[in-house]
């Protein structure tokens, strides 16, 4: 199989995102050593991370190195939640402030709690 940039942006490449203190969001894919980008909505931050993983890896590609693909540690990402309704109109209020999905304003949510867990850890 020919391994170019499309199959490479096809992978299923995991994203961290964290609150910037300068305002915004940063993004990192831990699975590409270096590539990271920031964004001001959340929005914005989705559209920089797909433009990031495609430089990062052309790149790489350019420079015939070797370019990882995701660790697969069998998680589907996928999980069921049962909320409140409450709690859901909530979260689809901020998301649509935010101009984002329900799910991308979920995950950064999650992502920012898992974040400031780890830093007291």
């Amino acid at each position: 199989m020919n391994k170019d940039l499309e199959y490479y942006l096809r992978l299923p490449y995991r994203v961290m995102i964290h609150p910037s203190p300068e305002g915004g969001y940063v993004a990192e894919v831990p699975d590409l050593p270096g590539c990271l980008t920031q964004g001001e909505t959340l929005e914005e931050l989705m559209e920089m991370v797909e433009d990031a993983k495609r430089c990062w890896i052309a790149d790489a590609l350019e420079r015939n190195e070797e370019v990882p693909e995701p660790v697969d540690e069998s998680y589907s990402g996928r999980i069921l939640v049962r909320a409140p309704k409450s709690l859901h109109r909530i979260l689809a209020e901020k998301a649509r402030e935010e101009g984002v999905s329900l799910n991308q304003y979920i995950v950064y949510q999650l992502s920012r709690a898992v974040s400031k867990t780890s830093e007291i850890n």
